[in-house]
């Protein structure tokens, strides 16, 4: 044979190990209140290994028969324990990724296959948990009034307020590219601040910032705060553009409600394909805890505090349905804790879409849900609640904030402007001041 055929082959060889080589063409930081993530975006799938590294303190991961064909210096590592981040080819084929650590943290490697629905391609995902030193006292979590902490029957009712999808997942994509996970991250505040105003109630953020949560990290964290609702704040998207309207959805123990409810509820639990959740990570206690829902009365008060903010929402916005739907979304699916997915609007139809990204059309679909929620549980206050307490003797108490109107106030306790202002000797007059106290006649 002659010395031509030799080198065609030779090529032939290079070629086919070169198209073999796995390409890194992206890596993103996100950090979380008790982790830092680091995603490394790939053209296909490879093979990775992690060590841990001390003297000093370093995280090493070597991806197999990959290249970088990004820069990593762009990654903002202010507020993480990584120093520096560095990278290097071992043994000529592997990619090596060196992380120095200023603090203890322990490190967790999974890859995540390319996704065509959710358009995701291959990406390996680095979380390092944040890890409190031997000698040091860990933190103590923030107290959280309970009806077993007290016996005085007067705790907070504490409202769960989950921000749908961020981080790597941005949710749904508006027609001028507004990210569905600001948006609800928004209105979620929104809805908070006014939470914070009310006596008798405690909202809790389950995610303050942009990094993702799993759908069972969500639940977890409402149970672990005693939340007596848990309230997941979405913004839909369709394939056609026309769809709009706000809906309220609960969970369905059995099937949907509408073509509409399935398909939302499919695209809404494949969020972890996006936000990155390791096997591990998955709810494997499915059935058991259907079974605990269809024993307990936490459905059926999901559909009734689920419909005061749908009639709310009703104020605001043009309704998708003027039920209360059902599907099977994952996030609902706490056996203890009334929960329901408020979507405020189609993202995917450009005038919602306009209309969502403004912060006044955010307020007001934070005081429509906020004004169904306390419709609920001043109607139904949980046993051994300052709401309950207050309740049972009749008069409330409600401190006027900045911005407060008498006609807003009385909207938002159900009482007539009139009988609210008899009951505070305020004759004709709609003068009120920051700092006054009103009292707010039993409806």
């Amino acid at each position: 044979m002659n010395r031509g055929f030799w080198a065609s082959v030779v090529l032939s060889c290079l070629c086919a190990s070169t198209a073999l080589a796995v390409e890194v063409h992206d890596v993103r930081l996100w950090r979380a209140p008790d982790h830092t993530r680091i995603v490394f975006d790939l053209t296909g799938p490879a093979e990775h290994r992690l060590l841990t590294l001390s003297n000093p303190d370093r995280i090493v991961l070597d991806v197999s028969e990959a290249s970088l064909k990004t820069s990593l210096s762009g990654l903002a590592l202010e507020n993480t324990p990584i120093s520096l981040v560095r990278s290097g080819v071992r043994e000529g084929r592997d990619l090596r990724v060196v992380f120095d650590v200023r603090a203890a943290v322990e490190p967790r490697s999974f890859a995540l296959k390319a996704n065509a629905q959710a358009q995701t391609g291959d990406r390996l995902v680095l979380d390092l948990y944040d890890r409190k030193p031997a000698s040091s006292p860990a933190a103590a979590p923030e107290p959280v009034k309970t009806a077993a902490a007290t016996d005085r029957g007067n705790r907070d009712i504490i409202i769960a307020i989950d921000a749908g999808h961020g981080g790597e997942d941005p949710g749904a994509i508006g027609p001028n590219r507004q990210r569905e996970k600001d948006i609800v991250l928004a209105i979620s505040r929104e809805l908070e601040s006014l939470l914070k105003r009310d006596q008798g109630f405690r909202p809790t953020m389950i995610r303050t910032g942009d990094y993702y949560i799993s759908l069972k990290g969500r639940r977890d964290l409402a149970r672990q705060r005693h939340a007596d609702l848990f309230v997941s704040i979405h913004a839909d998207a369709f394939t056609r553009r026309e769809a709009n309207g706000a809906s309220v959805y609960a969970l369905s123990t059995r099937g949907a409600t509408s073509t509409a409810a399935s398909y939302l509820a499919q695209r809404e639990n494949e969020a972890d394909l996006i936000g990155g959740v390791r096997l591990g990570d998955k709810d494997d206690v499915l059935a058991s805890v259907l079974t605990d829902l269809s024993m307990t009365n936490t459905l059926d008060h999901s559909l009734k505090v689920g419909g005061k903010v749908l009639s709310r929402m009703d104020t605001v916005a043009r309704l998708h349905k003027r039920n209360v739907e059902q599907a099977g979304f994952a996030v609902l699916k706490s056996p203890d804790i009334p929960s329901i997915l408020v979507e405020t609007g189609f993202i995917s139809n450009p005038g919602e879409a306009q209309k969502l990204s403004t912060r006044a059309y955010q307020q007001k679909v934070a005081q429509a849900i906020h004004a169904g929620i306390r419709d609920w549980f001043l109607a139904q206050p949980p046993p051994g609640t300052l709401i309950a307490q207050r309740k049972q003797q009749g008069d409330q108490e409600y401190t006027i904030a900045r911005g407060d109107t008498l006609s807003g106030i009385a909207q938002r306790f159900n009482v007539p402007v009139r009988r609210l202002r008899e009951h505070n000797g305020l004759r004709d007059s709609s003068h009120i001041m920051v700092g006054q106290t009103l009292k707010i006649p039993a409806t």
